[in-house]
């Protein structure tokens, strides 16, 4: 964990304000790159991951929170009750959207999923790499980084809605073209049509998910199964009403935990045997069904009997 002090908090558009970090030690934090994220243990008991945003070169770290209207309560504390001197405990920052190599790259961004886009914006334009960046607002006002874009003549904003307007920016797929996506899932599900209907493959398209996948109905958590770690075979069942994270914590088991929602990725673990019954958001398609699969012990099941774990 890292200690930080709030060091300045500023509105960027009408619904965010941006947060500014520094180590209380005054050192210099660790470095990262575009697309990572920490999590934010907030004085209130919540811990909230968040996406670092602006230069990643900065000795500070900066984010970005929207208001949410249906707020669980961390975007409610940053933007109520936080306040500059405040004293922080976060997480180092992890990367589970990478900005890869690419001849050509398109950015796309709905709300407050600028975030990670505008870091890949000025390191892609420091680099020379070729690109465009769409950003998708309801009004104006709303948009995040406006003045900080506005010099860039690859970054657009758009006010109108992307489901109209996405056939016209999202041009048909070319080898080495690829695209960075962030944003609400439906954005980013219509996104996917779009480019699948132009040629995209799943490889070239990158996105990351701020919002858990929908919760199940009543009666749809799953069928019991047995958890088993490969290092020990110990082995425990998991009931409908329990998650496997749950269950190893309860046999002293020591589980990597943040979201607890399947967004952030801390505790994906590789799986040795057995059929995942995926429920994550963090990981592509592609990932879900490869040969060598990860579960998210906090949110997903097993399709088989049991499931073999790499712990």
């Amino acid at each position: 964990m890292l200690s930080v002090i709030v060091d300045g908090i500023w509105r960027e558009g009408d619904k965010s304000l941006a947060v500014r970090l520094v180590a209380e030690n005054g050192e210099a934090l660790p470095a990262w790159q575009p697309g990572a994220h920490i999590d934010v243990h907030l004085p209130c008991g919540l811990i909230r991951q968040y996406s670092l945003t602006g230069a990643h070169e900065s000795a500070s770290y900066l984010i970005c929170v929207g208001r949410e209207t249906a707020s669980r309560g961390g975007s409610r504390y940053v933007h109520d009750t936080l306040r500059p001197g405040q004293k922080l405990l976060i997480s180092a920052p992890r990367n589970l959207f990478p900005l890869l190599p690419a001849e050509r790259i398109l950015l796309l961004a709905a709300g407050i999923g600028i975030t990670p886009l505008y870091a890949m914006a000025l390191q892609l334009k420091a680099s020379g790499t070729p690109f465009t960046l769409h950003y998708y607002v309801r009004n104006r006002e709303s948009a995040a980084f406006a003045r900080e874009l506005s010099p860039f003549a690859e970054c657009i904003i758009h006010t109108a809605s992307p489901r109209t307007a996405l056939a016209d920016h999202l041009p048909a797929a070319e080898a080495g073209f690829h695209a960075w996506i962030c944003g609400p899932a439906g954005f980013m599900e219509k996104v996917r049509e779009v480019a699948t209907a132009k040629g995209w493959e799943d490889a070239q398209l990158h996105s990351e998910a701020f919002q858990p996948v929908a919760p199940l109905s009543c009666g749809e958590t799953g069928e019991i199964f047995t958890v088993k770690l490969a290092s020990t075979s110990e082995r425990w069942p998991v009931p409908a009403d329990k998650t496997i994270a749950q269950v190893l914590q309860a046999n002293g088991v020591d589980v990597p935990l943040s979201c607890e929602m399947g967004i952030c990725g801390a505790c994906l673990t590789p799986v040795i045997d057995g059929v995942v019954d995926h429920r994550d958001s963090v990981q592509s398609e592609a990932e879900k069904s490869a040969v060598n699969q990860h579960v998210a012990l906090c949110c997903s099941r097993s399709h088989s009997g049991e499931l073999v774990i790499g712990l």
